[in-house]
């Protein structure tokens, strides 16, 4: 019998997000999705604070410097998503002298809790990293609610002897977190993945002798959609979609649950 997986993105495909994208510079509210301010802004990076945002970053002093909150505490991070050649490990010497304190998460995360009364996960806080100004430009906060259907998608898969993951560019915590809502195993679920990662873990699973679906929604999930026997763009997020995203898919669905319908 043929072996077959579907890998899930998260934000935006399994999560319905609502975020804060604050630009620090001007403190203009960016409506725009991260990834595409990613692609815009150019040479940049979106860099995930692997820690508590409530717990962690929340009770932290305001005026404490991104940079010391970082060093300090030896707070992990990973980059979702980039357009610059950078490796997280490069990051917070990058940001030595930066003025960027901590209440600008402070500002987005009280933001966020106000205007989204249905966040049932905090994804976590982030921030854009200008890789050319050596500073950062945007911060972040973000969470939200599972779609509809997504247990009952994981569950049908499953019976039907399909293995189902997630590989994602959110924070390793909000992920396992995830899991346990839609009641997946934690050992499906890949830690903070960015788009080559995304692609790497499609290819080790054909590798494997999988035959693969990938489900997404934004170019971070290009790579993996290439490598995937059948990519699946879908829309529910409601979010404007660019062409590259388009033409990387081989099927557009508009709810998740469409994917039981898929001939896979």
């Amino acid at each position: 019998m043929e072996k077959k997986a579907v890998v899930f993105d998260n934000s935006g495909t399994i999560l319905k997000r609502c975020r804060v994208v604050k630009n620090v510079i001007t403190g203009e509210r960016i409506e725009d999705n991260s990834l595409n301010l990613i692609d815009e802004i150019g040479n940049s990076a979106l860099v995930v604070i692997q820690s508590d945002t409530k717990k962690c970053i929340m009770s932290a002093d305001g005026e404490e410097k991104l940079y010391n909150f970082l060093k300090n505490n030896k707070i992990p991070l990973d980059i979702s998503y980039s357009s610059a050649d950078i490796g997280k490990e490069d990051i917070v010497p990058m940001l030595k002298n930066s003025d960027i304190k901590l209440k600008e998460f402070h500002e987005t995360a009280y933001q966020l809790v106000e205007e989204s009364g249905f966040i049932e996960l905090c994804s976590g806080s982030a921030f854009i990293l200008n890789v050319a100004k050596k500073d950062v430009e945007y911060v972040i906060t973000a969470g939200g609610r599972v779609f509809p259907h997504v247990s009952k998608v994981i569950k049908t898969l499953h019976n039907r002897g399909i293995a189902t993951f997630i590989a994602s560019g959110d924070s390793t915590r909000s992920l396992y977190e995830l899991a346990e809502i839609i009641d997946l195993s934690e050992d499906f679920v890949f830690k903070t993945a960015n788009t080559k990662r995304k692609g790497e873990i499609v290819a080790k699973l054909k590798n494997e002798g999988y035959k693969v679906m990938m489900v997404g929604n934004g170019p971070n999930d290009i790579q993996a959609f290439k490598k995937a026997d059948l990519a699946v763009l879908t829309l529910e997020q409601g979010e404007k979609v660019s062409q590259k995203v388009y033409d990387s898919a081989d099927i557009v669905i508009k709810k998740i649950c469409e994917v039981l319908d898929i001939d896979f």
